[in-house]
């Protein structure tokens, strides 16, 4: 989920808790974002992993420390109630760790005595359609409705608001749960990964030995049933041969770039991926990784690696590459 959507989200249940109540409603609506602040400790977390994003501030230890100095220090900014100021808190935290664990982005709620995951993959980390409603709705808000309106067309919007992502939630767990329940009637899959549609799933399967990995998957559509794939890619785990020898191949390409694409990015490693290869008589072959889970508008989270026609050190770069229609789910 987007910080918006998490600040907005945070905003309407503390608004539900305690009414117009302008400390409460700023100090829940921030304690649904600050979670994401674990963005600035990137430079420490690659010293301490516990620091990295959706680490130890997407635990329900991080946002009770959090909420338990907001308990302290908020009284001291706005007039109210320790208690009150935890307990919005606390749920503004809470309610951001199980917006980002409905999504395909996993968090570890117990953390740091359990790196157990949750994750339901009941939609995309980021999708623009609740990006878009969340930051109409702050425009609204705080800006055209703002002591500009009677308070009855102001609750209006809140309860508007309260009832699109309730309706929203609720249509991507009840597609999530019922694509589920078919997944082995489809065929040999045991994965189900959104996409931005609530009406579009991507159902898939990962079989990794001691030193190949094979990924099949196809799109699922409500109504239609597969309407594209099995596609295949079976790749090994290690590099192949010297890195450096000439590719003699579009397989060999695939093959070579996929142990240097995997180690060079760790959102590939941690999500569902897919390659594709372009042969260049000129310049060689360049072999793309595209993620499953991460993408939007046609576009995906990618690796490219270009294998140079006459041999030597193959170039790894990432990018947001457009997925080939081939291949497009």
């Amino acid at each position: 989920m987007d910080l918006f959507t998490h600040v907005l989200v945070a905003y309407l249940i503390t608004f539900g808790i305690t009414g117009l109540q302008p400390g409460y409603l700023a100090a829940g609506a921030l304690a649904g974002g600050l979670p994401d602040a674990d963005a600035l400790f990137f430079p420490l977390s690659k010293r301490w992993p516990l620091l990295r994003h959706h680490g130890i501030t997407h635990s329900l230890l991080g946002v009770t420390v959090i909420a338990v100095a907001g308990a302290f220090v908020a009284p001291l900014i706005l007039p109210g109630s320790p208690w009150i100021y935890f307990i919005v808190m606390e749920i503004g935290g809470c309610a951001h760790i199980l917006q980002d664990g409905f999504t395909n982005f996993s968090v570890p709620p117990l953390a740091p005595f359990s790196e157990r995951k949750l994750e339901l993959d009941a939609d995309r980390a980021i999708n623009f359609l609740t990006l878009i409603v969340s930051v109409v709705a702050f425009y609204l808000l705080l800006g055209v409705e703002r002591n500009s309106v009677a308070y009855s067309i102001y609750l209006g919007t809140l309860w508007a608001l309260a009832g699109f992502f309730i309706a929203y939630f609720a249509l991507r767990l009840s597609a999530r749960l019922y694509v589920g329940r078919r997944l082995h009637r489809l065929g040999d899959y045991d994965h189900v990964v959104p996409t931005s549609n609530p009406f579009v799933w991507i159902v898939i399967s990962e079989r990794k030995s001691a030193e190949r990995m094979r990924t099949s998957f196809a799109r699922y559509v409500f109504g239609r049933g597969i309407t594209r794939g099995p596609l295949t890619v079976d790749v090994p785990l290690g590099a192949p041969g010297s890195p450096d020898r000439p590719v003699t191949s579009a397989e060999d390409a695939l093959e070579r770039s996929y142990p240097l694409a995997r180690n060079s990015s760790r959102f590939l490693a941690d999500s569902y991926h897919f390659g594709y290869v372009q042969d260049d008589d000129a310049t060689g072959y360049l072999v793309t990784w595209y993620s499953l889970e991460f993408g939007a508008f046609g576009r995906s989270a990618a690796v490219e690696v270009r294998f140079p026609r006459s041999g030597g050190t193959p170039t790894v770069k990432h990018a947001f590459r457009r997925i080939p229609a081939l291949w497009s789910v």
